[in-house]
């Protein structure tokens, strides 16, 4: 359930984000078909942050510690172009036109899901 919860967070999230960022777009041929879009592109940018940010991280420990994180929104930028480039291969109507729509997104979307998320919590207590 959890999931489910997490995913939806994610595509309310990437919906708000394609509406604030100029660059970031989902063109759907209908509303149920933009809504099946934003789902999968958020199960895409969920499995990248949750593959390859991990090692990233690693990888670039010592950019993280010599620009005090700041590494982090160039990284949070080109995992979203590469959402956009396997959405791309997907032939799903999702896009984003370049490294500064990315960048901007990337921090819409993260602010974004993390007030989601606040309000909404992902595990329900088992009473």
């Amino acid at each position: 359930m959890g999931f489910l919860i997490r995913l939806a967070i994610t595509a309310v999230a990437l919906w708000i984000t394609t509406l604030i960022v100029p660059g970031v777009d989902v063109h759907g041929r209908s509303g149920g078909n933009t809504v099946l879009t934003l789902i999968v592109v958020a199960l895409i940018f969920g499995v990248i942050n949750a593959v390859l940010k991990p090692v990233i991280r690693v990888v670039g420990c010592v950019f993280y510690l010599l620009t005090l994180g700041l590494f982090a929104l160039v990284v949070n930028a080109l995992l979203f172009m590469l959402t956009d480039r396997i959405a791309s291969g997907l032939d799903l109507p999702f896009q984003v036109d370049g490294f500064w729509p990315a960048f901007w997104g990337a921090i819409v979307m993260t602010v974004v899901t993390w007030l989601i998320s606040v309000i909404v919590p992902d595990n329900l207590d088992r009473r």
